[in-house]
């Protein structure tokens, strides 16, 4: 399996529009961070987890040719708002795009992406095929390759995190229960949000989310949905345990 992220920031990305901070003003390129997404390439499919507004970019900065399905952790913009630009994969592959979210979010896809599925469809628009997550606990398949649901609150809000193999993916929570947290152990590789150091309501600060990758002892872990109040990437890293990296935009990781 190849990992790559394909954004590591938070809802508003690094630098935020009109800030003068340290973090915006750097200079060092792991300080550009695009909206959360990350591109699986496991048994031979390409996949990928949440497509914010910067899918675009993303893909032609890391040169995604195929795409073989798309996954949504939930409902919220900076996950979802590019979803109209999987156009380019129904051209070139011939095929609607398999996407995987649980009901509640495709209804809210439904909504906000009213033209795709409209009884009277404009030419062109983008072509999906709807695979409803029905439960929370129950492994389903992703065009073949294994999905572990991980059920995680962001604040109030259900949201699903996922294990693949020895790969487990959890972005925009603040609360795991011990049942998810134990799903997730004996995990290689641990990707989990780290938004800042102050208290937030919905996702885990950066000492909440070290505590919990101490805990679960993974070889790797990453840390991503990062806003620029959690400081420069190289002095917040310098900080960290050494199994615990800050991921950054274009990172590869293989497993």
């Amino acid at each position: 399996m190849q990992i790559t992220f394909l954004g590591t920031g938070t809802s508003q990305g690094v630098p935020v529009i009109g800030c003068q901070c340290a973090v915006c003003r750097s200079l060092d390129y792991r300080d550009k961070r695009l909206r959360v997404s990350v591109h699986l390439q496991v048994q031979g499919k390409s996949i990928i987890i949440d497509s914010g507004p910067d899918f675009r970019q993303q893909a032609l900065r890391e040169y995604i040719q195929h795409l073989d399905a798309l996954v949504f952790t939930h409902e919220h913009k900076d996950h979802t708002a590019g979803l109209d630009d999987i156009r380019a994969y129904n051209f070139r592959q011939q095929q609607d795009m398999p996407v995987y979210a649980e009901p509640r979010v495709l209804e809210q896809l439904k909504q906000e992406y009213a033209y795709i599925f409209a009884e009277h469809r404009y030419p062109g628009i983008p072509q999906v095929q709807l695979h409803p997550i029905l439960s929370d606990t129950e492994t389903f398949l992703v065009e073949g390759v294994p999905f572990e649901p991980i059920r995680a609150l962001h604040y109030k809000l259900p949201v699903l995190g996922f294990r693949v193999g020895n790969f487990t993916y959890v972005t925009d929570a603040n609360h795991l229960s011990p049942a998810a947290l134990e799903q997730m152990r004996g995990s290689e590789v641990i990707v989990l949000n780290a938004l800042r150091h102050e208290k937030h309501i919905s996702h885990f600060t950066l000492q909440e989310a070290v505590d919990i990758l101490t805990d679960l002892a993974p070889k790797r872990a990453y840390l991503t949905h990062i806003s620029h109040q959690l400081g420069r990437h190289r002095e917040v890293e310098a900080t960290l345990p050494s199994f615990i990296r800050l991921a950054y935009d274009g990172l590869r990781v293989d497993l």
